[in-house]
C-alpha cells in the first residue's frame, strides 16, 4: 500500500477498521480524525499520504471529519525505517507543529498512521499537539511492527 500507490487498500482497510472503532464506546466520542501529515516534498515523492488515506476511510465509517490543517509537518526528515528508538526520536524532534488549534479545542482526537513501530512518531505528535491545544488524543493504527 504505502510504497505501491495502493490507496484503495489504505481507504478499504479504514473504512472497515472504522466500521469496527464505531462499536467501542472509547471512540463514540470523537469529535475529529487527523492523520499524521507528511512533509511536502514526502508528499510529492511518494504522491499520497497512506496515513490520510486510511484517516479517509475511518472518517467515512464513524461520520466524523478529517482534520488535514491543524497539526503540520514543518520540517523535512529521514525515512524512519532501520532506525532505532533513540534514533527516530532524534530524527523527528521538533518536526510538527500546531495551527488552527481551534478547530480541534475541547474535543477527542483521533490521531491516525499507517504503522506503530517504536511509537516515537505518534508520541511526538501527540506531544505537540496536547502542548498546545486542550484535547484529548487517541491513535489509531492499522498495524504495528512486532520484530522492532
Amino acid at each position: 500500500m504505502k510504497y505501491h500507490g495502493r490507496d484503495d487498500i489504505g481507504f478499504f482497510l479504514g473504512k472497515q477498521f472504522g466500521l469496527e472503532l464505531k462499536k467501542v464506546n472509547a471512540y463514540q466520542e470523537i469529535t475529529a480524525i487527523i492523520p499524521v501529515p507528511l512533509h511536502p516534498k514526502r508528499l510529492k515523492e511518494r504522491g499520497y499520504n497512506q496515513a490520510e488515506v486510511i484517516a479517509k476511510g475511518l472518517a467515512e465509517a464513524m461520520k466524523i471529519p478529517v482534520v488535514n490543517d491543524v497539526l503540520l509537518r514543518n520540517r523535512y526528515t529521514q525515512t524512519q525505517t532501520k532506525k532505532s528508538r533513540i534514533e527516530r526520536i532524534q530524527n523527528i524532534s521538533g518536526a510538527f507543529s500546531i495551527h488552527n488549534p481551534e478547530k480541534i479545542a475541547n474535543g477527542h482526537i483521533l490521531l491516525v498512521d499507517d504503522v506503530i513501530t517504536t511509537g516515537s512518531t505518534l508520541e511526538t505528535c501527540t506531544q505537540a499537539i496536547i502542548d498546545n491545544v486542550n484535547v484529548k488524543v487517541s491513535i489509531a493504527t492499522l498495524a504495528y511492527a512486532s520484530n522492532f
